[in-house]
C-alpha cells in the first residue's frame, strides 16, 4: 500500500507535485508549506495526497491470498482492553475466488502487529544502527498464520460465536446453503502454520507488511447444513444473549431462526414474514433475548419478537427508512440506538424509544456511494465507523457538537461528528472493531485487509 492511499480529515496534507526535493517515500518535504486536506476539497492537477504516519497509532496491510467479502473477529483468551504493542488477534474469513472450487474459509492468526514508526525519530548517523536496520525491519513486520477449510462457492457472509468454550462459525454460501463449522481444531492448526513475514514492495517493507501466505489446507466437514432457504442470502447473526441461537435471511425476503439442540441445530421452517424483497442484514438485540432487527432492499427497518408466531412476530416497522436499498444495520450495545446505511449513501441513527414515530435521530450524508458496512465501537457508545463503495472508512462521534465560535467557510459543510477518514482500500466490504483491543479497526476489501488504529480514538 502506498503512502498516498490514506487520508484523514485532520492529518492528511496536500503536496505540490512540482516539488523536486520531495522524498520518493511520499512524505512531504518539511521545508515546503503543506495544506490540510478537507473532505470535498477539489484537488488541483499539481496536487497529490500524502500520507502522514502521525495520524495513526498502527496501520498494517494484510493479504490472505484471496479477496474476502466477509470476516469476523474471534474472541480470544488474551484479555480485554489491550493497548500495549505488539498486538495479536484471531479472525475467521470467507473468500471470493473466481472459481467456486477455489474458495476457502480462513482461520487467521495475526501477531507482531507493531505501532507505526515515525521516520523522523528513526534517523541516525550510527553505522552500526544502519547495518542492523534490515534485521530490525524484519522483526517489526506482522506475522500471518492461516489454516483453511475448503468451501465450494463464494462466502457471502461469515459470523462466529462461542458456546461452552467452543468456537463455531456460520457461513452463508452463494449456493444458498448455510453451514456451521466447528473451528476449534482449526484454531489449533493455525498455531502450527507457517509464520509468514514475506513482504510485498520495498515501500511496504518500510511500513505495512503485505503477506502472501502459505497455509494449512485440510478437509473439514460442517457440523450442520441448512438448504431450506429459497435463495442465497447475506443476512446472518448469532445472538449474544442466547448462546447458539442464530438468524439467517435470504434474498427472497425470508428470515429463519435457529436454536441449538443435542443433535446440532433446529431451524424454524416457518420464516418471519414481512419483508417484500431481499433481507440484506439482521441483528439480534444485545439486551433482549427474543428481539431481532432487520433491514431490506424494500427500504424498511423491522423489529421482531421471535417468541410469537412468524406471521405475527413483526412488532415495529419503518417502511421508508431510506431512499433506496438498506444494506447494513448495527445495534448499539450500550444505548437503544440502531445505525443503518444504504445505497443512498446515507447513515441514519434510530432511537428505539422513538421508533414508532418513524423519525430518525440523525442523518449523516458524507459517503458519495453505497454504504456497505457500519458498526458501533465496543468501547464508546457514541462512536461508530462506516465504509462504502466510495473506498472510504469514516469514523464518527455523535457526542461532538459544532463549534459555533469557529465559522470558517472551508469546514461549514463537514459534519462536526466526522472524526477521521481512512482510505487506501478498493471496494470495501466489511469492517469490525476488535472487541478486546482498544480502538483497533479491521476492514476487508477487494485489495485485502487493513488493521489500524487512528489518533482520533
Amino acid at each position: 500500500m502506498s503512502d498516498s492511499e490514506h487520508e484523514s480529515e485532520e492529518e492528511m496534507v496536500v503536496e505540490d507535485e512540482n516539488d523536486e526535493t520531495g522524498e520518493s517515500s511520499g512524505i512531504a518535504n518539511k521545508k515546503e508549506p503543506r495544506q490540510v486536506y478537507l473532505p470535498g476539497h477539489q484537488m488541483q492537477e499539481d496536487e497529490s495526497l500524502v500520507f502522514d504516519p502521525s495520524a495513526y497509532h498502527m496501520l498494517h496491510d494484510i493479504d490472505s491470498g484471496l479477496p474476502c467479502l466477509s470476516f469476523d473477529v474471534i474472541i480470544d483468551d488474551m484479555g480485554c482492553g489491550r493497548s500495549d504493542f505488539p498486538h495479536s488477534m484471531y479472525l475467521v474469513a470467507g473468500s471470493q475466488a473466481e472459481k467456486p472450487k477455489d474458495n476457502c474459509v480462513f482461520v487467521m492468526k495475526l501477531s507482531n502487529l507493531n505501532a507505526i514508526k515515525n521516520e523522523d525519530s528513526s534517523s541516525s548517523d550510527d553505522s552500526d544502527v544502519e547495518s542492523d536496520s534490515s534485521d530490525d525491519e524484519s522483526k517489526d513486520q506482522p506475522v500471518l498464520q492461516i489454516s483453511s477449510i475448503p468451501h465450494l462457492g463464494t462466502v457471502n457472509r461469515i459470523r462466529n460465536t462461542t458456546v461452552d468454550d467452543k468456537v463455531f462459525a456460520a457461513v452463508w454460501s452463494e449456493r444458498g446453503i448455510v453451514n456451521i463449522y466447528d473451528l476449534n481444531s482449526k484454531l489449533k492448526e493455525v498455531e502450527k502454520a507457517h509464520r509468514n513475514r514475506k513482504i510485498g514492495s520495498e515501500e511496504k517493507k518500510k511500513k505495512f507488511g503485505k503477506a502472501a501466505p502459505k497455509r494449512i489446507m485440510s478437509e473439514h466437514k460442517p457440523l450442520y447444513s441448512y438448504s431450506g432457504h429459497r435463495d442465497e442470502g447475506f443476512a446472518l447473526d448469532w445472538s449474544s444473549k442466547s448462546p447458539g441461537f442464530l438468524a439467517s435471511g435470504d434474498c427472497k425476503g425470508n428470515i429463519h431462526t435457529w436454536k441449538p439442540s443435542e443433535s446440532g441445530w433446529v431451524v424454524n421452517l416457518h420464516s418471519l414474514g414481512g419483508h417484500k424483497e431481499s433481507v440484506e442484514d439482521l441483528q439480534w438485540s444485545p439486551n433482549e433475548v427474543n428481539v431481532l432487527a432487520s433491514c431490506s432492499v424494500d427500504r424498511s427497518l423491522r423489529i421482531w419478537d421471535t417468541r410469537l408466531a412468524p406471521n405475527k412476530a413483526n412488532m415495529l416497522t419503518i417502511s421508508d427508512a431510506h431512499d433506496n436499498d438498506i444494506n447494513v444495520i448495527n445495534w448499539n450495545k450500550k444505548e437503544p440506538l440502531i445505525v443503518s446505511g444504504g445505497d443512498d449513501g446515507k447513515l441514519m441513527i434510530w432511537d428505539l424509544r422513538q421508533f414508532k414515530k418513524g423519525k430518525e435521530l440523525a442523518i449523516f450524508k458524507h459517503h458519495t456511494s453505497a454504504i456497505t458496512t457500519v458498526e458501533w465501537s465496543p468501547d464508546d457508545s457514541s462512536v461508530f465507523a462506516s465504509g462504502g463503495d466510495d473506498d472510504q472508512i469514516a469514523i464518527w462521534d455523535l457526542a461532538v457538537e459544532r463549534d459555533t465560535t469557529n465559522d470558517q467557510d472551508d469546514i461549514k459543510e463537514i459534519p462536526p461528528q466526522l472524526l477521521f477518514i481512512h482510505q487506501g482500500q478498493e471496494h470495501i466490504k466489511e469492517l469490525h472493531w476488535h472487541p478486546q483491543v482498544t480502538g483497533v479497526l479491521i476492514s476487508t476489501a477487494q485489495t485485502g485487509f487493513n488493521v489500524f488504529r487512528t489518533i482520533s480514538i
